[in-house]
């Protein structure tokens, strides 16, 4: 796969579907996920739609670049101490800001799950020029008061992962049952398929502590989410134990003119079963902006 560099110390690996003549949509995935993590199958059904989709792996996850030399952060000392996490969400939007530059767009669609949706809010802040839009799946505003993990959620994302790849495939099963969407069927074929892969494009997992300082240390958002003028749908799971979908509806209330879409029995993935639902909504947000 190509590799662009985003800014003089970061590099991002990334695949693009459909044809690059087309406007410019870029998915990004959530905490410690490849960009295995979209399917190829849903990025074609969007690439479909005339959009040129692009999926990457975020810093410090797969191909991109590690930021090794940084070490291991105490990331539970970023909730109350920013300057802890060797980087923050506003350097991982900035990546993406320099990704959709370095594919020669003036602009782009910005779609993003968990972690990404924070992501994608905060790159719509930094430059909203370079946002044409955003969707936010899964996700919240920074506010520690909405969007809280249950306990044991908490306490399972945090554990240190497994060393080996076969421990680590009947981990995926086990964390992705668990907060997977309980309204619909959990397909443990693919969930090992998924982990097997990103085991085998990187099984370093020193990156995963950068990540969660970052998460762990955010701004609250809130606010400044008042000024995001792009067309702007929210997406959250009524069942969603690792981000409660008040996350979601605070995110809604926070954007002008802002679309919610709540899907029961949905938790904190992408069921194959919703992607029509995904693919329209994301492709209906796009074309506001050009309305």
């Amino acid at each position: 796969m190509p590799r662009a560099r985003v800014s003089p110390a970061i590099e991002l690996e990334y695949e693009s579907f459909g044809d690059e003549r087309d406007p410019l949509l870029v998915l990004v995935m959530g905490f410690t996920l490849q960009l295995t993590a979209w399917d190829v199958r849903f990025c074609e059904a969007i690439a479909s739609r005339g959009l040129r989709v692009v999926r990457f792996d975020n810093r410090d996850v797969g191909r991109s670049t590690k930021l090794s030399a940084a070490g291991i952060p105490d990331f539970f000392r970023a909730l109350s101490d920013r300057s802890v996490a060797p980087y923050r969400i506003e350097d991982m939007a900035d990546d993406v800001l320099g990704l959709v530059g370095a594919l020669g767009a003036p602009a782009a669609h910005l779609v993003g799950v968990s972690m990404g949706g924070f992501i994608v809010q905060e790159a719509a802040l930094r430059d909203p020029a370079r946002v044409r839009s955003l969707t936010s799946m899964m996700s919240s505003t920074g506010d520690r008061r909405v969007g809280r993990a249950r306990p044991e959620t908490m306490a399972a994302l945090m554990a240190p992962p497994p060393s080996e790849r076969e421990a680590v495939l009947d981990h995926a099963v086990r964390l992705w049952r668990a907060i997977g969407s309980p309204g619909f069927p959990f397909d443990e074929e693919r969930v090992r398929a998924r982990a097997g892969l990103a085991w085998d494009r990187d099984p370093d997992v020193t990156g995963i502590a950068r990540q969660a300082a970052a998460v762990l240390s955010q701004r609250d958002r809130t606010a400044a989410l008042a000024g995001v003028q792009a067309p702007a749908t929210v997406i959250h799971g009524a069942a969603d134990p690792v981000i409660d979908v008040s996350g979601g509806e605070a995110t809604a209330r926070a954007i002008s003119g802002a679309r919610l879409l709540v899907i029961p029995g949905m938790g904190h993935d992408l069921p194959e079963a919703l992607w029509p639902t995904f693919v329209d909504a994301i492709v209906d947000n796009a074309r506001r902006a050009v309305a």
